[in-house]
């Protein structure tokens, strides 16, 4: 999809750091410096000027960085990376995560949230996070799409339903459970859920990726969507149910249909979106077909929020090998949902 026509006076994207141990940091340098290749949207950086420099430095990047306020980023952002700084300092220690960022890494998403939510801003755009530096430092949500939810409830006062979403080139997945164990997949799944996660996924299909009739095909629980039931039950007794209710509120949801005969190209022209019941089902298909350009898009929010597919990287991590494709993409995207939106709203 070709980006959406803009002008200059729109607000930029803003972009947060993630975890500044990780690759985050780096993606955003290189993408920064490809972006006139890329014909990238204008964006800005929330996060630790020096931390960028450094990690800049150790890269042998000769990047400009200008410290602007958000309405600046526009103007700036062809001369000079544009950071609007954190008030909580980031270290920066390739490959090694320490709580000791966490109020940095958890400043940026909160400030990059009110940005939008304000008007400065177009969309937030998340570089990866790691959870467990997080945790120890007490941070009370699961993961970064629950965080989100519970920003837009404060800070905007709207109640949210975040829903995950890869979107790539080919391929757009959602599960509808997210990061549990496998073995509690079943009690979590109910025709309830699945009925919410798709009235989301529909209208967000409708309102911001302009897709007039959004076809939804819903994967089964079990091998061949249970087999009459000789292969579990949750197939017939929850989410045929719930197919039908969506049906019934007009959005064309069809299955549930065997997982294993989905994502093959002649299936995949006849759907806009698989709705998957467990993690690894949504992603391994999509991350497998395009990898380098999926992009994480959090549906179910009063803002847009899109992100890499991939996670922080710590391995590799300061080596100067990381790619920013999926970053670039996300940064992309992220600007057609914006102006799809505000053309909606106009």
């Amino acid at each position: 999809m070709a980006l959406a026509a803009r002008t200059d006076s729109a607000p930029a994207l803003a972009l947060t750091v993630g975890d500044p141990s990780g690759i985050g940091p780096e993606i955003l340098l290189l993408a920064w410096q490809g972006r006139k290749a890329a014909a990238l949207p204008p964006f800005y950086v929330l996060g630790d000027p020096a931390l960028l420099a450094a990690r800049a430095r150790r890269l042998g990047l000769d990047i400009p960085i200008a410290e602007i306020a958000p309405e600046e980023a526009g103007s700036r952002f062809s001369e000079a990376l544009p950071i609007v700084p954190i008030e909580n300092r980031l270290v920066d220690t390739p490959g090694l995560p320490s709580a000791v960022n966490a109020a940095g890494v958890i400043e940026a998403i909160r400030r990059a949230v009110e940005d939008t939510l304000s008007g400065h801003t177009a969309a937030v755009v998340t570089c990866p996070i790691a959870k467990k530096p997080l945790y120890d430092a007490g941070f009370g949500f699961p993961g970064h799409t629950e965080f989100l939810g519970h920003l837009a409830e404060e800070v905007a006062g709207a109640s949210a339903t975040p829903v995950m979403m890869l979107a790539g080139p080919e391929l757009r997945t959602v599960p509808v459970t997210v990061h549990q164990a496998l073995a509690g997949v079943p009690k979590s799944l109910t025709a309830g859920l699945i009925e919410k996660t798709g009235e989301i996924v529909a209208r967000d299909l409708k309102e911001r990726f302009g897709i007039p009739s959004p076809r939804l095909a819903v994967a089964g629980l079990n091998p061949h969507a249970g087999e009459g039931g000789s292969m579990g039950s949750e197939d017939a007794d929850v989410i045929a149910p719930a197919i039908e209710a969506l049906r019934k509120k007009g959005i064309d949801a069809f299955g549930p249909l065997p997982a294993d005969t989905m994502f093959h190209a002649a299936a995949r022209s006849k759907y806009d979106v698989a709705l998957c019941m467990y993690h690894d089902q949504a992603l391994i298909p999509v991350k497998t077909i395009g990898f380098d350009d999926t992009v994480n898009v959090t549906l179910g929010l009063p803002f847009i929020r899109t992100s890499p597919d991939h996670g922080t990287a710590f391995d590799i991590a300061g080596q100067g090998i990381a790619r920013p494709d999926s970053l670039i993409a996300a940064l992309k995207l992220a600007r057609i949902l914006a102006d799809n939106s505000a053309k909606r709203s106009a």
